[in-house]
């Protein structure tokens, strides 16, 4: 694959760990309990040491070279490749666990590949460090969403609603484009068919065992890999780059 195309895959990786890292650091001092309250800021810094390590390899990849400050807090909206799903607002408890869920589980099965591909030994580093994180993000995420599932029938009605709402921006994870085509050819990525397999089997033991169901006959949505999102990036993106744009150049 060309620079070009390993760029864009180091920007997609990215954006993804830090749009999810900034929706999860909204609930710091909201959480419904002290324990959860630690537990999503622990993962929102997981994700940003992850932001952090892939931005600064796309970084590189940049004439002039940018920083990963710079690919976080000066580019505009429709610059971002984040998937949908991450953008989302965090809605209510239930809306928050269901979009982790879904991520968390297709982030195991691609950092799995990831650390032990030999098509960028830097890229397989951080996948391999990262790992031990997901798996604890995995366990944390499939729990909740057995607890809700499981539980009252309020709790069971909304993390219903909330899969019935998302479910239409998971195939997105899997979608196929020049960029995924050319690292899935040099062995950077697995094929995501049999990824979407795997995923799919793992998120359904879950689901089932919770006594939940996805939606059928659903209108899927695309396009964040392509700079086209929800108003919802705008709005968060807003608040998360209002310093670094209203002080340029300024050091903390």
């Amino acid at each position: 694959m060309t620079d070009s195309q390993l760029k864009e895959v180091l920007l997609r990786l990215g954006d993804d760990t830090l749009v999810l890292a900034q929706r999860l650091g909204e609930w710091c001092g909201h959480a419904p309990i002290l324990e959860e309250d630690i537990a999503l800021t622990n993962i929102s810094l997981d994700l940003l040491g992850r932001t952090q390590n892939y931005l600064k390899l796309a970084g590189k990849l940049h004439q002039p070279t940018k920083s990963d400050d710079d690919l976080a807090f000066h580019r505009d909206p429709d610059e971002f490749t984040n998937l949908l799903l991450l953008e989302q607002s965090n809605g209510h408890f239930g809306d928050t666990i269901c979009r982790q869920f879904l991520f968390d589980n297709f982030s195991l099965l691609l950092a799995g590949h990831l650390a032990t591909q030999e098509v960028n030994t830097e890229i397989a580093a951080i996948a391999a460090k990262a790992i031990k994180e997901i798996r604890y993000h995995v366990d944390h995420s499939s729990k909740w969403v057995l607890r809700l599932g499981g539980g009252t029938a309020e709790s069971h009605e909304k993390i219903q609603g909330s899969l019935d709402k998302l479910w239409q921006f998971t195939d997105e994870m899997f979608e196929i484009d020049e960029v995924t085509s050319a690292a899935i050819e040099s062995g950077l990525f697995p094929d995501l068919s049999i990824l979407k397999s795997k995923w799919l089997d793992n998120v359904m033991s879950t689901l089932t065992e919770a006594g939940l169901s996805i939606p059928s006959n659903v209108e899927m949505k695309y396009g964040g890999r392509n700079g086209n999102h929800t108003p919802h990036l705008a709005e968060m993106l807003e608040v998360m780059q209002v310093l670094p744009r209203t002080y340029p150049g300024t050091t903390w």
